[in-house]
């Protein structure tokens, strides 16, 4: 079996292991749920990793400020950690406040704040989460391995009990992809519609 087979079939074994829970499929929908009710009441997503996980949350939100399978209006999302605010609030204040003192500043009660963490134990994304909680807004973790440090802490937890980082970030994706498809099927049945 060469290394490629090897990696999909163990990216393979996790998701199926994950669409076998129905509880994990259950917190999928909730959190679905949680942002198509975000999108009916006006607010906005903030959602926010670290290296890889970054790059995640960007993507996430830009599907929704931008379009995802087909054209609609705009929803309100923004990952955060700009370079110049990171390297701002790391330089002032140390990088463990780079996304709780911007969402400090943007977030408002009836938003919704997603930490994305593969091991559960970033110190940023900790704080993030308890600026979240003291202004109000929902909170939802995906995280891994077994949740880490912030197990338990957010609303709504997803863990993948995944080993490698690799591995998390993928189904990260995965959830995040359907969980957008789920919100556009609801908000805007008009795009899947044949």
């Amino acid at each position: 079996m060469s290394g490629i087979q090897i990696a999909l079939e163990e990216a393979r074994r996790l998701l199926e292991g994950f669409l076998s829970t129905p509880e994990q499929l259950e917190r999928s929908d909730q959190f679905a749920a949680e942002l198509v009710a975000l999108y009916q009441r006006g607010g906005t997503l903030f959602v926010c990793g670290n290296g890889g996980s970054h790059c995640d949350a960007m993507h996430f939100a830009e599907e929704f400020t931008g379009r995802f399978r087909r054209d609609r209006r705009p929803l309100g999302a923004l990952a955060l950690g700009d370079p110049s605010h990171v390297t701002c609030v790391s330089n002032d204040m140390g990088f463990e406040h780079i996304f709780a003192r911007q969402l400090e500043g943007l977030g408002r009660a009836g938003d919704l704040w997603v930490g994305l963490t593969t091991s559960g134990n970033s110190r940023n994304i900790g704080l993030a989460l308890e600026v979240a909680r003291k202004k109000g807004l929902r909170t939802i973790i995906l995280s891994g391995k077994d949740g880490g440090a912030l197990k338990g802490k957010a609303d709504l937890e997803i863990i993948i009990p995944g080993n490698t980082s690799d591995r998390i970030q993928e189904m990260h994706m995965k959830i995040i992809h359907s969980v957008i498809e789920q919100v556009e099927r609801s908000l805007f049945p008009e795009n899947y519609q044949s």
